[in-house]
């Protein structure tokens, strides 16, 4: 089953209306490999949409977090961003502290090296997330 057809499911089954603009929002978001601020995906809507409205795309972001969807990410830019979630793939961000760039990476040895960590600890993992800061290929020049 595809992504906004689950929204559409959540949508009714909370008995939410599904109107125009909330789906194209959600189908462009959920298309996208990004993270998006909610002023970022609303200067993108408002280029096919020009009466969207900000409060529009901030409702329909949090309610793809709330459908398991999407998910809220906070760097150390403070900014809240919003990312289309990978079922079954846990992924981890490398983040450039000059231009912002987003790397997302995957690596089976960091993920078993937290493993570990967590086993030696006596610790039951439940979650987690790796965000490593520094400068992008282009910036560290």
């Amino acid at each position: 089953m595809n992504k906004e057809k689950n929204f559409q499911g959540y949508l009714h089954d909370k008995g939410l209306k599904s109107t125009r603009q909330r789906d194209d929002i959600a189908s462009y978001f959920l298309q996208q490999d990004k993270h998006f601020t909610v002023e970022e995906l609303y200067n993108e809507i408002k280029k096919s949409d020009p009466q969207i409205g900000y409060a529009t795309v901030y409702r329909t972001l949090k309610l793809l977090v709330d459908a398991e969807l999407a998910v809220e990410c906070q760097f150390s830019d403070g900014l809240t961003r919003f990312e289309p979630v990978h079922k079954g793939k846990h992924h981890d961000h490398l983040i450039c502290l000059k231009c912002g760039k987003i790397i997302e990476f995957e690596n089976d040895k960091i993920e078993q090296l937290q493993l570990e960590v967590a086993r030696e600890q006596n610790f039951e993992l439940t979650n987690h997330k790796c965000v490593l800061y520094g400068y992008c290929s282009r910036c560290k020049e």
